[in-house]
C-alpha cells in the first residue's frame, strides 16, 4: 500500500492516491478495515481536499464488501450452535445482506417464525486479527516517534489490543447488547435488538431483525426528523455512559438504522468500554458542571479526572477537554464538520507541543481515554452530518439526577448478567 500511495504522490496524482488508500483499506479485513472505516467518516483525518474522493470510494466498497463463502459460513454456524442450519432456522438466506471487518450478517427465520439477523465471524478472522495485533508494535514505534515517549504508547496499545480482542467474542457482545437493551427498555426512541440466547455463541450472534433508513438516507430527511434522531443518539451515548457505566465506542454510521418519530436502532456492541468507578464519578460531575455552565467546577473536576500536573500540559489538556464540551456549555448547539475537524487538529497540535515538555510535566492518559476519543470524534462526525441545532444540555438534565444517584449508591448499572 505504501508503495502504491508513494508512487501516486510522486507523479502528483492525489486523486489516484486517495482512491488507492480507500480501495486497499476497504477490501482488507481486521484492523486495517477498521482504520479505513474510521477515516471515512471522522472529520479531520483525511485532508479536506481528498475527503470527497475518499468517502465516495469507501461508500462504494462498503456496498461490495468482501464476504466469506456460503459453505464455510454454514459449517461454522453448525459447528458453533451444534445443529444443522435446517434445524436451527426455518429459512436461511445464503447471501449476506451486510459484511464488515470481523463478520457478515445473514437474514433468517427461527422455527417460531421470528425474523432474525445472524452475525457470523469470517472463518480465520481471529487468527488474522491476532496477526495484526502482533505487528502492532510498529504502531507503537511510530506513535512514540511522533508524540514522544512521555505519552506511554505501550499502555495505549495494550488498551487497544484488549478492545479489539473483545470484538472477536460474540458471546460477550451479546451480553453487552442485552445490557443496553435493559438499560433502555423504557425508552421508546431507542431500539436495541434482543439477542436470541439459544442461537448465540463466541462466533455467532443472533438477534431480532430490525429495519430502518440508513445513515445516508437519514441525512437527507427533513430538519425535524434529523433533530429528533440527534437527540436520541445523544441520549443513547451519554445515558449509557453516565447511568449505565459503559459506552459503545464504535459510532460507525452503519451501526444505526433510523425509524419514524425519532426512533433509532443500534446494531453493534462489539467495542464497549466499561467505566472504572472513579472515572464514572468524575464524568458525572464534569457533565453536571457543563450543563450548569460552571467553568470553575468543570476545570477542577477535569484536573482530577485527567490527573494532569500543573503547567503547560494541564493547560493543553483542559483547554481541549473544554472545547469538546461546547455542545453542553452553549445551547442550542449545531455540531459542524468544521468543529470536529478543528478538534482533531487541536489534539494533533497539542500532542506535538506536549512532546517537547519534560517527562516530569506529563501525566499518562487515564485508562479508557483512547476509546473515549474515538467515540468523541466519531460520534460528533455523525451528528455533524445530521447538521441540526439541538439543546444537548436539556437532554442530559433529564437523566443526570439518575446518574448521580447511581454513583452515590456506590455502583453502576454496568453488571452484564446473562443474555
Amino acid at each position: 500500500m505504501g508503495a502504491r500511495l508513494g508512487a501516486s504522490r510522486v507523479i502528483n496524482r492525489h486523486d489516484a492516491s486517495t482512491k488507492a488508500a480507500a480501495e486497499v483499506l476497504g477490501t482488507l479485513r481486521g484492523l486495517a478495515s477498521k482504520i479505513g472505516q474510521m477515516a471515512s467518516y471522522v472529520d479531520g483525518v483525511v485532508p479536506e481536499a481528498h475527503r470527497e474522493m475518499y468517502e465516495s470510494s469507501m461508500a462504494t466498497l462498503r456496498s461490495h464488501a468482501p464476504t466469506s463463502r456460503p459453505g464455510e459460513i454454514r459449517a461454522l454456524v453448525e459447528a458453533e450452535l451444534g445443529e444443522p442450519i435446517d434445524v436451527l432456522f426455518e429459512t436461511w438466506e445464503h447471501d449476506p445482506f451486510a459484511s464488515a471487518s470481523i463478520g457478515q450478517v445473514h437474514r433468517a427465520v427461527l422455527p417460531d417464525g421470528r425474523e432474525v439477523a445472524v452475525k457470523v465471524q469470517h472463518p480465520g478472522i481471529a487468527k488474522a486479527v491476532e496477526s495484526d495485533l502482533s505487528n502492532a508494535a510498529l504502531l507503537e514505534t511510530l506513535f512514540t516517534q511522533l508524540a514522544g515517549r512521555n505519552f506511554h504508547a505501550g499502555q495505549l496499545l495494550e488498551e487497544a489490543k484488549a478492545r479489539f480482542r473483545e470484538e472477536l467474542d460474540y458471546g460477550l457482545e451479546a451480553s453487552r447488547q442485552a445490557h443496553f437493551g435493559r438499560l433502555f427498555a423504557d425508552d421508546e426512541s431507542i431500539v436495541v435488538p434482543k439477542p436470541i440466547a439459544s442461537h448465540c455463541s463466541p462466533r455467532v450472534l443472533t438477534a431480532e431483525l430490525v429495519r430502518g433508513r440508513t445513515f445516508e438516507e437519514a441525512v437527507q430527511a427533513e430538519t425535524g426528523e434529523r433533530e429528533a434522531w440527534a437527540e436520541t443518539l445523544w441520549r443513547f451515548v451519554f445515558r449509557g455512559n453516565l447511568v449505565g457505566g459503559m459506552f459503545n465506542a464504535d459510532p460507525h454510521p452503519g451501526n444505526y438504522l433510523f425509524q419514524p418519530n425519532g426512533r433509532v436502532a443500534f446494531l453493534d456492541f462489539g467495542c464497549v468500554q466499561p467505566l472504572l468507578a472513579k472515572q464514572h464519578r468524575h464524568a458525572v460531575v464534569i457533565h453536571r458542571a457543563a450543563v450548569e455552565r460552571d467553568d470553575r467546577k468543570f476545570y477542577d473536576e477535569g484536573v482530577r479526572y485527567l490527573e494532569v500536573r500543573p503547567g503547560r500540559h494541564e493547560e493543553l489538556a483542559l483547554g481541549f477537554m473544554r472545547r469538546c464540551f461546547n455542545p453542553l456549555f452553549d445551547r442550542p448547539y449545531r455540531i459542524t464538520r468544521g468543529y470536529v475537524a478543528a478538534l482533531v487538529e487541536e489534539l494533533r497540535a497539542s500532542a506535538m507541543e506536549a512532546r517537547k515538555l519534560d517527562a516530569k510535566d506529563i501525566a499518562p492518559l487515564p485508562e479508557g481515554t483512547l476509546f473515549m476519543n474515538r467515540l468523541q470524534f466519531g460520534f460528533y462526525s455523525v451528528l455533524a452530518r445530521l447538521d441540526v441545532n439541538v439543546d444537548y444540555a436539556a437532554i442530559e438534565l433529564a437523566f443526570l439526577d439518575e446518574a448521580e444517584s447511581v454513583v452515590a449508591n456506590g455502583g453502576t448499572h454496568s453488571a452484564l448478567g446473562s443474555i
